[in-house]
């Protein structure tokens, strides 16, 4: 069960503006190689899945991409 709650886990504190940093993080979360293209390629592919086992495997792989996005 996910429980969604609107506050930040760490305080954040921005001093000065890194486009450079910015660009690179929005390439690797949104982009087409990124973790949330990534999870949703693999939640997309379970309806392909044959048995019931390659369904969930597909599924438990995509929610811990998406997971992984909100850890980082």
């Amino acid at each position: 069960m996910w429980i969604y709650e609107k506050k930040l886990e760490y305080p954040v504190n921005i001093k000065r503006k890194d486009l450079k940093m910015a660009k690179y993080l929005v390439a690797q979360y949104g982009g087409p190689d990124g973790e949330l293209g990534a999870a949703l390629r693999y939640f997309n592919q379970r309806y392909t899945m044959p048995d019931e086992r390659g369904k969930a495997l597909l599924t438990d792989i995509a929610t811990e991409e998406l997971v992984s996005l909100r850890y980082k």
